[in-house]
């Protein structure tokens, strides 16, 4: 099995329940199943409110983001390190996660996430063979990005992906 750490999942447009239109980047991928981080919902809820151990670390105003269904309550943080060393588990290149046990390492940016999108062993796989996402390298300012990222990342990718970015979120209102 080749591992998708690092890379981008994009929903596919007939994919409708809690993943519509979210990109997820895959943090671990291997025989004992995937997680990630879905990058584009952000809730209503600031960082300093929510984890004001880390507000220091972000942008005055930062949101925390819902990573995903599973473990809402578990907070994750990732970075974009200046060594990616300090990262508590590395993801691709200088994007790692923090862990929380290590002095303060020196950060280019962080984004705060509430919960992470998790699959038990095959499943990921098996949504894959399915259509149900496609696949993207990251880029380096993806997780950072603020607003709609899913027609972003399908627009950057070009082709029959371009067309796809172009579908309205709400496909009655065509």
């Amino acid at each position: 099995m080749d591992s998708l750490r690092g890379q981008l999942l994009i929903a596919a447009p007939q994919l409708v329940d809690a993943f519509r239109r979210t990109v997820v980047l895959v943090l671990e991928h291997d025989e004992d199943g995937a997680m990630g981080l879905v990058l584009n919902r952000p809730t209503e809820t600031e960082v300093v409110e929510a984890v004001p151990s880390l507000a220091e670390m972000t942008a005055n105003g930062d949101v925390v983001h819902a990573g995903g269904p599973v473990e809402p309550t578990a907070i994750l943080a990732l970075g974009d390190f200046e060594d990616p060393e300090e990262a508590g588990s590395a993801v691709t290149g200088t994007l790692g996660l923090l862990d929380p046990d290590r002095p303060a390492p020196e950060l280019r940016r962080l984004r705060v996430f509430a919960g992470y999108a998790g699959w038990a062993p095959g499943q990921l796989d098996a949504e894959i063979a399915e259509k149900a996402w496609v696949i993207s390298p990251v880029a380096h300012d993806d997780p950072f990005i603020d607003g709609d990222l899913w027609p972003v990342v399908l627009q950057r990718m070009g082709g029959r992906y371009a067309l796809m970015a172009s579908m309205p979120a709400d496909p009655s209102m065509n």
